[in-house]
């Protein structure tokens, strides 16, 4: 039992301390089902958490007090997005609906209902102005967010389409299927400008160069392909995974490509010329890929990843930067690679959520799981008890001058 006096000095979120107090840190009661999706806002002042119970629940990241509960899906909520300035929420939802919520005050704004099918997934334009929506009726949507208006709805896919993406410009969007190709758009128009064949299993995820002149997409044929997004040319096949590849991000500078798979490896590729300059053993299937702005870091699920600028070695182990998830059974938060704090069973994430079933066909596609995520000194956790857990550390305290705590799952039942 860890009692007040015992408290670890560098975990800065956690209960008020009481003499019986429990060694849970920040539990966040309130989901009554799986807890499927954590993300947090663009300033990380809040964390929203989607569930099967068909609500959004939004909290504040700092303290963990719920700021507001949003209801009105009738199904399991997939996934969610903010609007770049953080005042919006769009919750994308087996009902076969979009919402946009206020996220400050949780009013809902605009309910969406042209979709026939699950929605899987949701983006907003740069601007904030659009939201585009996919879903497995086969068509993305693209809504105009200042009103309940539908302005384009974008067919020519024949399967289930899993996200989409907009250029940096807002002025183009990309939308990845099972069909196994990937299609550009005029986001303003809704005219099809390129449909994108090469893929032999379906796509996972589409992403744009930063100067939006190059568009990456990763599939299930274990390949990263890199197109030119104006012409529709195939300028690189990227070979080298052996499982499927859920993730891929660009670095700022457009030079290197990110590239995460189910083969529990990350892999840094020259993007011009096609080379692979390193693997890194990520221990686990991660996603969420996305490059630091200086380019020296990988921010993934799992962590962040130091990355070498010159590296020598092509295959290593991936070496966590800050806080993460440990990689080989998430039994542990980590601080640079090394164990800080054991996670009892029932508070470990999944790597893979439910599989995502086809109705229409016999095929079973997991998917990888976004019910945790890391921003700085918080991690979050989505279990599938329905409760949140939300650890946060001092920033101004390394928590490796102490011994790693290690909590028993009989004491650790909130």
């Amino acid at each position: 039992m860890l009692f007040q006096d015992k408290e670890p000095p560098w975990i800065s979120t956690s209960p008020i301390m009481q003499n019986n107090w429990n060694p849970c840190l920040q539990i966040l009661e309130g989901h009554t089902d799986w807890a499927r999706s954590v993300a947090f806002s663009p300033d990380g002042r809040r964390l929203v958490s989607t569930s099967d119970d068909d609500t959004v629940r939004v909290w504040n990241a700092e303290t963990g007090a719920l700021q507001q509960t949003l209801e009105g899906h009738t199904d399991w909520v997939w996934s969610v997005a903010f609007s770049p300035d953080g005042r919006r929420l769009a919750s994308a939802s087996c009902d076969k609906t979009v919402r946009i919520w206020d996220a400050e005050t949780g009013v809902l704004q605009q309910t969406l209902e042209d979709h026939i099918d699950w929605v899987l997934s949701v983006a907003f334009s740069p601007d904030g102005r659009r939201l585009a929506s996919a879903s497995g009726d086969t068509t993305v949507r693209i809504w105009d967010t200042g009103s309940d208006t539908l302005q384009q709805t974008l067919e020519g896919h024949t399967d289930w389409v899993r996200s989409v993406a907009f250029s940096p410009d807002g002025r183009r969007l990309a939308s990845a299927s099972d069909d196994k190709t990937v299609r550009i758009w005029d986001a303003e128009s809704g005219t099809l400008q390129q449909t994108l064949e090469g893929h032999t299993a379906l796509v996972w995820s589409v992403a744009f160069s930063p100067d939006g002149r190059e568009l990456a997409s990763a599939s299930d044929d274990k390949t990263v392909r890199i197109w030119n997004a104006e012409t529709g040319v195939l300028l690189q096949t990227l070979e080298g995974h052996t499982d499927s590849v859920w993730s891929v991000a660009f670095s700022p500078d457009g030079r290197r490509l990110a590239s995460a798979s189910g083969d529990e490896t990350v892999r840094i590729w020259d993007a011009e010329i096609g080379t692979l300059q390193q693997t890194l053993a990520a221990g686990a299937t991660t996603t969420g890929l996305s490059f630091s702005s200086n380019g020296c870091h990988l921010n993934t699920k799992m962590g962040h990843i130091a990355l070498d600028q010159s590296p020598s070695v092509p295959i290593r182990t991936a070496n966590y930067s800050g806080y993460g998830i440990d990689a080989v059974n998430r039994s542990w938060i980590t601080w640079n690679s090394s164990k800080v704090l054991w996670l009892p069973q029932q508070y470990r994430p999944s790597i893979y959520e439910d599989s995502i079933i086809d109705p229409t066909a016999s095929d079973v596609y997991p998917r990888p799981c976004g019910s945790f995520v890391v921003r700085k000194q918080v991690i979050a956790i989505g279990c599938s008890s329905g409760r949140v857990l939300l650890i946060g550390f001092n920033p101004n305290i390394s928590p490796i001058t102490n011994e790693p705590f290690h909590f028993s799952a009989q004491n650790t039942i909130c």
